[in-house]
This record gives C-alpha cells, sequence and structure tokens, in this order.
C-alpha cells in the first residue's frame, strides 16, 4: 500500500486555482495593476479560464510545455494561472538570454506553444527555431489577436492534475555549462505560496510591488504567489527603473516590496535626490544576493518604519532561510530556516560531518519546496539532489549558537590565497565600511606566489574621492592581510546581470583583461602592501 503523504498546504491539487477563493469570496478586490491596466480576482479567474481554453485550442494537453516569453506583461499572471490550469507546464523564460540559449532552451523543454510579447520578436524566434517541429506561437498585443482569441473562448474547467506533476519550469544557468531546466511540482508551488504568506505575515490588504522580472523567483515568490493566495494585489512594473518604483510606491500605497541588493542600493540614491512619500511600506525583503551590513544599515535610516528582512533561497529548494519579519534580528545574517524545512551545513570534503557552531560548510536543505530535479538531467540532479531528500545548495554558510544563519559565499567563488579561504562578501564586506565607497564587487585573479588573491572593483559614491592603495591600506587595517585586495579598479557602476544580481562572470572577464596574465608575470605588478 502507498503511504499517503500529508500536504496541508494544498487548497485544490491545481495551482491554476491559486486565486479561485478570493474571486468567489472578493470578486471585486483588485488583484493586478499596470500602467492602464488593472484586473479584479474575479476578472483575473476568469480571463485564465479562457487562456486555458485557447491553450487546449491549440493541441495543448497535459504535461505539455507553454513558454511564456513575455517579460513583465501584466498577463502574465492570468497566462500563467491560465497554462495551469489547462494541465500544462508553464517554462517561464528568462526574456534577456542570448538567441542561442534561447534556441537551446526550446529545444531542451520540447516547448509546444510559446506565448509571447508583440515587442519580444527575437525571443520568440530564438525559441522557435530550437522547439520541435509544429510548436505553434500566440503572441500579446500588436495585431490583437490575443484578445479576439480570449473573447471567443468559454472559460474551461480546471484540469486535473496530481500534487507532483510537473507545473513550472524555471531554467537556471549556475556557474558554468548549459542552463538547467527546474521542475517544480504543483505541490512546490503551493507550498511556496502558503510560506510566503505565513512567514511575512501577508493578508488581503497588503499590496505588493513587482519591480523585478517576473520569470525570476524573487518576484515571483515574494510578491505574485502569495498575493495570489491572499486575494491581496501587486503592481507590476514593465522594468526596475529607480525613479518609478519610487512613484509607484507613493501613488499606489504599496505595502510591500522585494528585491536584490543591487536594486536597493539605486533605490537608495534616488531616494536622496527626490521628495517621495514612502510611508506606506511596511515590510522590505532583500535576497538572491548577499546583502551587505552597511547597505542594511542605509536602509533602515532611510525607512525607519520598515521590517527589513534578509532572505536566502534557490530555484531548486525554495526560499528556505529568513530574517523573522518581527523579532530577533541580526545584522548580517540570512535568519532562521523556514518552518517545515530542515537544513544541514556539512564539511563539503565529508558531507557525512556537519560542521560545528562558527565553523563554514555548505548548506543543504530538505523541505516540500524541493523541486523534482532537473529536466532530463540525470547526472547534474543526481549530484544535486543527493538523496533522503536533500539538495545540495553549493553554498558556504555558517551557524551560530542561536541556530542563525550566515551566507560566506559560493562554493565556486571562494579564492584560496596561499591555503587560506577567503569569501567576496567578507572582503566586500570590509571596503564597503569605507565612508567613499558606494558599492563593490570582489573576484579572483592568479597571483604568482599565493595561487589566487582577490581584486575588487569599486563604485564610489557622488563627489567621494580615494586611492586605490588608500583602499587597500583600509582593507588591510580591518582585515585579516591574506584577504586584502591586491588591485582596486574605480568603474561607475557595476555588471548586472538579468535578475539584477551582481554579474560575477562579467567581472572576471573584465578583470581577465584588466590582468591578463595575472599579477605577474605578464600582467600588471602587485603593488607593494605596508601594514598599518
Amino acid at each position: 500500500m502507498t503511504r499517503r503523504v500529508e500536504r496541508p498546504w494544498l487548497r485544490t491539487t491545481n495551482f491554476g486555482d491559486v486565486n479561485a477563493e478570493a474571486a468567489a469570496l472578493y470578486p471585486e478586490r483588485t488583484a493586478v495593476i499596470a500602467d492602464g491596466f488593472k484586473l479584479d480576482h474575479g476578472e483575473l479567474a476568469g480571463r485564465a479560464g479562457r487562456v486555458a481554453a485557447v491553450v487546449h485550442a491549440h493541441g495543448i494537453g497535459r504535461g505539455d510545455v507553454v513558454a511564456l516569453a513575455m517579460g513583465n506583461d501584466p498577463r502574465f499572471v492570468e497566462c500563467l494561472l491560465g497554462v495551469l490550469r489547462a494541465g500544462a507546464v508553464a517554462l517561464l523564460v528568462n526574456t534577456k538570454l542570448g538567441s542561442e540559449t534561447l534556441s537551446y532552451i526550446g529545444g531542451h523543454s520540447a516547448v509546444r506553444l510559446i506565448v509571447g510579447s508583440a515587442t519580444l520578436e527575437r525571443v520568440q524566434q530564438a525559441l522557435l527555431d530550437g522547439a520541435p517541429t509544429g510548436c505553434s506561437v500566440l503572441t500579446i498585443g500588436g495585431d490583437g489577436s490575443y484578445e479576439a482569441e480570449l473573447t471567443r473562448q468559454e472559460p474551461a474547467a480546471t484540469a486535473a492534475v496530481d500534487p507532483d506533476d510537473l507545473a513550472l519550469l524555471m531554467y537556471t544557468s549556475g556557474s558554468t555549462g548549459l542552463p538547467k531546466g527546474v521542475m517544480l511540482s504543483h505541490s512546490n508551488t503551493w507550498w511556496q505560496a502558503r510560506s510566503d504568506v505565513r512567514t511575512m505575515l501577508l493578508d488581503w490588504a497588503d499590496r505588493g510591488l513587482v519591480m523585478g522580472p517576473l520569470y525570476h523567483a524573487n518576484a515571483l515568490w515574494a510578491i505574485l504567489l502569495p498575493m495570489l493566495y491572499v486575494g491581496g494585489s501587486f503592481v507590476v512594473l514593465p522594468e526596475f527603473d529607480p525613479p518609478r518604483v519610487l512613484e509607484a510606491i507613493e501613488r499606489h500605497g504599496i505595502t510591500f516590496m522585494s528585491g536584490t541588493p543591487s536594486m536597493y542600493s539605486l533605490l537608495l540614491a534616488e531616494a536622496e535626490r527626490g521628495d517621495y512619500d514612502l510611508s506606506s511600506i511596511a515590510l522590505l525583503q532583500c535576497g538572491s544576493a548577499p546583502v551587505p551590513e552597511e547597505l542594511q544599515v542605509r536602509i533602515l535610516a532611510r525607512f525607519p518604519q520598515v521590517e527589513l528582512t534578509e532572505t536566502y533561497g534557490l530555484t531548486e529548494a525554495g526560499a528556505n532561510v529568513l530574517t523573522p519579519r518581527w523579532g530577533v534580528k541580526k545584522l548580517g545574517s540570512t535568519g532562521l530556516p523556514v518552518p517545515d524545512v530542515e537544513i544541514r551545513v556539512v564539511d563539503p570534503n565529508d558531507p557525512s560531518r556537519d560542521v560545528e557552531i562558527g565553523e563554514i560548510g555548505e548548506l543543504w536543505s530538505r523541505s516540500p519546496a524541493n523541486a523534482l530535479g532537473y529536466l532530463n538531467d540525470p547526472e547534474r540532479t543526481a549530484e544535486k539532489f543527493v538523496g533522503d531528500g536533500w539538495v545540495r545548495t553549493g553554498d558556504l554558510f555558517r551557524r551560530d549558537e542561536q541556530g542563525y544563519c550566515y551566507f560566506c559565499g559560493r562554493t565556486d567563488d571562494m579564492i584560496s590565497v596561499g591555503g587560506e579561504n577567503v569569501y567576496p562578501k567578507e572582503v566586500e564586506t570590509i571596503i564597503l565600511g569605507h565612508p567613499a565607497v558606494a558599492d563593490v564587487g570582489v573576484v579572483p585573479t592568479r597571483h604568482p606566489i599565493k595561487g589566487e588573491a582577490p581584486v575588487a572593483w569599486v563604485v564610489l559614491k557622488p563627489g567621494a574621492e580615494v586611492t586605490e592603495d588608500e583602499l587597500r591600506q583600509y582593507a588591510l587595517a580591518n582585515g585579516p592581510a591574506y584577504a586584502h585586495p591586491r588591485r582596486i579598479f574605480f568603474i561607475d557602476a557595476l555588471p548586472i546581470s538579468g535578475t539584477n544580481k551582481l554579474d560575477r562572470a562579467a567581472l572576471k572577464q573584465m578583470t581577465e583583461e584588466q590582468l591578463p596574465g595575472g599579477l605577474e608575470p605578464g600582467g600588471r605588478r602587485e603593488p607593494e602592501a605596508t601594514a598599518p
């Protein structure tokens, strides 16, 4: 007999019905807002049902893959729910990827239908180039065919699915190699929506702001899913633009939002230049990348009324560690494990051993958010999903006596300086303590004696001045000598990836161009370091 698994977070089986309760009880309550676009929950449910009917009309059935290549079009929401209600799989497309990568994704996922924005013809064509023969395209905008198709259809009934059926495909490139298709089930997605509501204490009266890409977990998990779950509302911006973000907070009475450290740095700079009423904000979530303590101090100084939470998660395992919204907060800590989430911090060289308190190890996670694996990739699935429900995150953490977690870096970002382990975040935190520094990114370069050594790329605050040597001496005075950056380059802005994270790969390439032979020989020599 098969053991019944209790899943109290499942309202129904198909996640496409996530706002069905709100639509039935409060159909006129606002759900989605964008420029020239507004839907209440009743309208959203009705349009999602019509999308499901259109999907069926294109010959798409249970388990078929439908690519959503739409960017931050507010109709993304009805398309996502409609595809799921049809029993199909929603492929959330990063529209900023190159054409070659998009073509690979189209073929690897065996996409059957592409629902794309008329303004993203390049993305649609690249997916179509790689897709199997017979893949069709439904374009939103332009000639109005999308609205016409919806008008011709009656809402379809929600298809029956199993809790562990594939619901979402999200491709993540990691640090090397071809992108991996992370498979998330209906059960995974229900749990994530409910978990965000519970841990952040959200309800129907909240209004979130989507300022990052909807295809990325940050906006999807922190804003869209929980607001659909509780029948709340959210405002969708077409892209991240600091003045528009601050204007939207004032205009729409935004109560919470989520973003990356880079986004908040830019927002703080813009807020200093303008006069905005930001008093409605009660909760700011920051994650998807290491959050410098100096940045958190600046955020709290500008938004003294808010609860600031640092969150940590990954596509393969959900949002699994976070700072409590209310309760004990520790600056620099990503917080505690989420309820229902088990974690281990293990010795990377001996996974059978959990490291001691204060010791750095690799974080492993086990929870209802853990993905089904990687699509058509059993080898990398076996490497990541290691048995007995555990996922290896590839991220280095330490824990303190109270169980609070501290992110220390990626296992593949660690810099080995003569046998000493140096983590980019610890060097970045030191440099950010200098009053002239606004932002910084640290990457390795080759060292003739130590093997590797840190190099820093620094953005200065407007009007600030500091020399390379002064910053290097500051790092030596405030951290271990082996960890100080051997070279410092000044730049107007750090490179940002399509998901608004620091693009370390771009920084590494820039470093290679500046120091093609490393520090020596063949490259620019490392300046002499003098201890203060």
